[in-house]
């Protein structure tokens, strides 16, 4: 087969998400995550605030400058109610319980519990809106 006959297909969000190197690692305690760490691959790394804002970027197709004030609004929106023990149910994250929680001389441990429906954990398969169109 000719290399320069194949065509490569479009990026969309979710290959976007992917070829940029932004795609979830595994699951620390999942099956398949254990025999990963045991062959010797790397343990994943923490997500951080400024790779979340790249990967809402790259699935929401909207700007950087728009994407990172409404990120860091909503995580603190989020830990607000943590520290109030407040019951959550937010799809498809799912649903977040606090266990138990203890203060710590820096700030406070929480001890969650969240439950996740099975497809809950998969991107939207959708492409990402369009931007509206500016007035003149």
């Amino acid at each position: 087969m000719d290399i320069m006959a194949r065509k490569t297909p479009p990026k969309t969000a979710l290959t976007a998400v992917g070829s940029a190197g932004l795609a979830p690692g595994p699951i620390p305690g999942d099956a398949a995550s254990d025999s990963v760490a045991e062959a010797g691959a790397p343990a994943p790394v923490a997500l951080r605030k400024r790779a979340l804002i790249d990967r809402v970027v790259a699935v929401s197709g909207m700007k950087k400058k728009d994407v990172k004030p409404v990120v860091e609004a909503t995580l603190a929106v989020l830990g607000d109610a943590l520290s109030n023990e407040e019951p959550m149910n937010l799809q498809p994250l799912g649903k977040v319980m606090i266990n138990r929680r203890k203060e710590v001389n820096n700030g406070e441990v929480l001890i969650t519990r969240i439950r996740r429906s099975v497809q809950s954990g998969k991107l939207p398969a959708t492409p990402p809106l369009a931007e509206p169109a500016e007035e003149s």
